[in-house]
């Protein structure tokens, strides 16, 4: 039964971390002349009214995306993340967040492609609404791992797939080893950007352990942690782990890294972590 909802999360120290990698990536890969086309496998909504009933229930985007709105002096990297929330919000009153969809969308050229998937019925009608009749958006109710089954390669050759699942559904982490093997089988060059919680440290760590074991090189990990491991239960910190990463994106994220942790723990002391778990060949 698909009950996960991202609105109640919208914003989170955790979105916070994902989308400022990600902002990083597409940058990236525009800097090359040749379009491309990015899949993300789980979209969500689009966007996110962070005035609405769901995203106020825990407020979590207080500890996320409110800590670094009034903030200034910040990095490039981490500045660039924030250009794209402000766009959405032109009066300097911090109510819309943009989920992944729309941090890609608004970045892409107009040769550059997008490829959004999301099952659950009205996350989908809020993701239609939110893009529809773009053409260069392409979107789907459906499993994104059978999508990407169907899609990939892409008829470009470059981009990213984007798998940011709710992990809601046991064995998540074994589809993810499985999805990655078939990209890379059939899409030897593509990017892939995987986003992970870290609730219990065991899990994330058996799911790289599995990773590199499936052989696949240019693996690097990135984590923010700004809560103890072994603390009470709850959302500790996340990851990402990026395969074929673009060149200088392990110098990028030496700097945004340490700057999130700065800019979003409370008392704690937090970690970061960035490790290649396979080499490049």
């Amino acid at each position: 039964m698909l009950s996960y909802r991202h609105a109640f999360h919208a914003g989170n120290f955790a979105d916070a971390f994902k989308h400022a990698l990600l902002v990083q990536l597409i940058q990236a890969l525009k800097a090359k002349d040749k379009p491309f086309r990015v899949f993300d496998t789980h979209a969500g909504a689009g966007r996110y009214d962070l005035d609405s009933a769901l995203a106020r229930k825990n407020s979590e985007f207080a500890d996320g995306i409110g800590r670094l709105w009034r903030q200034s002096g910040l990095g490039c990297e981490l500045n660039g993340y924030l250009e794209r929330v402000r766009a959405l919000n032109p009066d300097g009153n911090l109510r819309w967040y943009p989920g992944s969809p729309r941090l890609v969308r608004d970045l892409l050229r107009p040769t550059d492609r997008l490829v959004l998937s999301e099952r659950h019925p009205n996350e989908f009608l809020h993701l239609k609404a939110e893009f529809s009749p773009d053409r260069q958006v392409e979107i789907h109710q459906a499993d994104g791992y059978a999508l990407l089954a169907a899609l990939v390669p892409p008829p470009q050759r470059r981009g990213l797939v984007l798998i940011d699942p709710a992990y809601e559904f046991k064995g998540e982490f074994d589809r993810l080893v499985e999805a990655v093997r078939l990209i890379h089988r059939r899409w030897a060059s593509g990017m892939i950007a995987i986003w992970y919680p870290i609730l219990d440290r065991a899990p994330s760590l058996r799911f790289q352990r599995n990773l590199r074991e499936s052989g696949i090189p240019a693996m690097l990990c990135a984590e923010l942690g700004l809560y103890p491991y072994d603390g009470p239960s709850g959302l500790h910190g996340c990851g990402m782990i990026v395969i074929n990463p673009p060149w200088r994106l392990e110098e990028t994220l030496k700097r945004l890294l340490p700057e999130l942790l700065r800019c979003l723990r409370v008392s704690q002391p937090g970690e970061t972590r960035l490790e290649w778990l396979t080499p490049a060949l």
